[in-house]
């Protein structure tokens, strides 16, 4: 297994695929922490099912695009008119960067890699929210907002749970960041770890997404069905964003194997949704295993993957390379993640048994309990890991050397220039310029908490949460706007106890739900004159008008030739025990 490491030196901002560490190791004993899959899904009999047809299945094609979509979207109840099926995500990801990012987008970091290196690489200036690992990597969304409105940003981003940390946000707080951001080019809301989530009932905004002329909201099926070489996700949105995605894709862009799961998928909800209550219940065990770890913080998740930070002096490489040749144990090691660095480890929830190897390789390579000795000093006084690795060198290539430093500076010292202060000036294409941000105290469970199982059976009683405490923190005001009005807090909103599928005695104290955030007005009537040195260039869209080409919530609902969605009833016998995923297409 020695030479297979080299495989993870390269500027790639993606973990080798199994296939080629397969090819350059016997792969035997291999344990995957690194995949975020499914582990309970599909089935053992489904997994037969699929063997047995095999030969039909990779010797005929499959059905076009719109079958499969169809089918689909009968399980889900969503119209058809609102959904584009893709090779993959990242297949949906490159058609909005194309057809949708006309300059450029906003998306915090860390976060899934074809976010910032998808529209970079087609010139766009991609504007890197950092995510501060003093507040445990918590988006805030006002702040955000502040964000975008001072760079001038026309497309928003948001990864929900976001991927390496599985941060969370409330449904009730996105809507009104999509509400705020109504006069973008576009807001993407990117769900491809929601399933796994259960901080909430229904935390899914696939409805809301349909009535608004420019959100997205992706969607990822690999990753729940445990299915990665499948590539098959799905996007929703209007009928016009989503009929411009869906007419640029082939015909045949889904392969049989899609079209194969897809239909069979009716007659396995029921252990669909066990699956995913059994990889909730394994995320618990896991977080309470790893946190008893000396030095080894463990970050809130409401993904099927936990972000750790290892001790002081740990680095990430030598701690993922030993874990590989002496325990054949794969983790991810996320130093070429931007916004991220050597010292954090994404590894992906599995069973108790795999967990428990996991746990004694840590300490047999962090604490010294192998021939190797430790990697983590005795007396660490500071920090003896790398910043990044690759993602610094991709950084610094698209900063012509000025890299993180010179861009933190050019921001501090803006107001010294011809600029205002506090207005960065507008760096090259291919890479934006995070501003200066205080770390921001959130309460406990803002971005997630612990995780609260999604489903609770009829007639448990319903307890309230805990108010939570907002604390203070400084705020950044945007460029000639009206200062932020103060934060009031929300009443207790009703949380569903647990299910009788999960263990009583894991269970953590509810989740609070955050207080309303408040935005920069989307829309000003009469702003006040910019100075022309401070004014941002002019893009595409004028501020305050929205995105054309959307179409109104009565055409989506079904006036003007378009079909209502199904509300009652799924084909198959069985389409009774298919579970709503992530609360869409609920009735009532």
């Amino acid at each position: 297994m020695a030479d297979v490491t080299s495989l993870f030196r390269s500027n790639a901002a993606h973990s080798p695929s199994m296939a080629a560490l397969a090819r350059e190791s016997d792969g035997a004993g291999l344990v995957d922490f690194c995949i975020p899959c499914n582990p309970y899904f599909p089935t053992p009999a489904m997994f037969e099912d699929m063997a047995a047809r095999l030969r039909d299945i990779i010797t005929y094609y499959p059905s076009s695009a719109d079958t499969i979509t169809a089918e689909l979207c009968s399980l889900l109840r969503l119209p058809p008119q609102c959904v584009a099926m893709g090779n993959g995500s990242t297949e949906l990801i490159t058609w909005i960067d194309h057809l949708l990012v006309r300059e450029s987008l906003a998306v915090p970091v860390p976060t899934f890699g074809r976010w910032t290196d998808q529209p970079m690489e087609t010139g766009k200036r991609v504007d890197m929210f950092p995510l501060q690992e003093s507040g445990g990597f918590a988006l805030d969304l006002a702040q955000y907002a502040e964000f975008i409105r001072a760079r001038g940003t026309k497309v928003a981003v948001i990864c929900n749970p976001n991927n390496p940390d599985g941060g969370f946000l409330h449904k009730h707080a996105l809507v009104q960041f999509m509400d705020a951001m109504a006069d973008l080019d576009l807001v993407v809301i990117d769900e491809s770890f929601l399933e796994f989530a259960d901080a909430e009932v229904e935390p899914s905004v696939v409805q809301e997404a349909m009535l608004r002329p420019n959100v997205i909201v992706l969607r990822s099926l690999g990753k729940n069905f445990g299915l990665h070489g499948i590539r098959f996700g799905y996007l929703v949105a209007n009928p016009s964003l989503a009929g411009r995605i869906r007419s640029m894709l082939p015909k045949w862009n889904l392969n049989s194997f899609a079209e194969h799961v897809v239909f069979m998928l009716k007659e396995h909800g029921t252990e669909y949704q066990q699956s995913l209550h059994q990889v909730r219940r394994d995320r618990m065990d896991m977080s309470g295993q790893l946190s008893s770890l000396p030095g080894l913080t463990v970050y809130p998740s409401q993904g099927n993957f936990l972000f750790v930070r290892l001790p002081v002096g740990a680095e990430g490489t030598v701690v993922r390379d030993r874990m590989l040749t002496e325990h054949r144990l794969l983790v991810r090691e996320c130093g070429n993640k931007i916004g991220s660095s050597s010292r954090f480890l994404r590894l992906v929830v599995r069973p108790q048994v795999d967990v428990r190897r996991l746990v004694s390789g840590l300490e047999q390579v962090l604490y010294g309990t192998s021939r190797r000795g430790a990697a983590v000093p005795e007396q660490a006084t500071g920090t003896g890991y790398s910043s990044g690795t690759a993602a610094v060198d991709r950084l610094v290539s698209e900063t012509n050397g000025a890299g993180t430093q010179g861009l933190a500076a050019q921001a501090i010292g803006a107001g010294a220039g011809a600029h205002a202060p506090g207005l960065p000036a507008a760096p090259a294409a291919g890479i934006g310029m995070p501003l200066p941000a205080a770390p921001s105290p959130l309460p406990v469970g803002a971005d997630g908490g612990m995780p609260m199982p999604a489903a609770a059976s009829p007639g448990v009683q319903q307890l309230p949460p805990p108010v939570p405490q907002q604390m203070p923190h400084p705020v950044q005001q945007p460029l000639q706007q009206p200062a932020m009005p103060q934060q009031v807090p929300q009443q207790p909103v009703p949380q569903q106890m647990p299910h009788p599928l999960a263990a009583p005695a894991q269970i953590p104290p509810p989740a609070p739900i955050p207080a309303a955030a408040s935005f920069p007005p989307p829309q000003a009537p009469a702003p006040a004159p910019v100075p022309a040195q401070m004014q941002m260039p002019a893009g595409p869209t004028p501020p305050g008008v929205p995105a054309r080409g959307g179409l109104t919530a009565a055409q989506v609902r079904g006036t003007d030739g378009l079909s209502p969605a199904p509300m009652a009833g799924w084909p198959g016998a069985q389409a009774q025990n298919w579970p709503e995923a992530a609360g869409m297409g609920q009735v009532g």
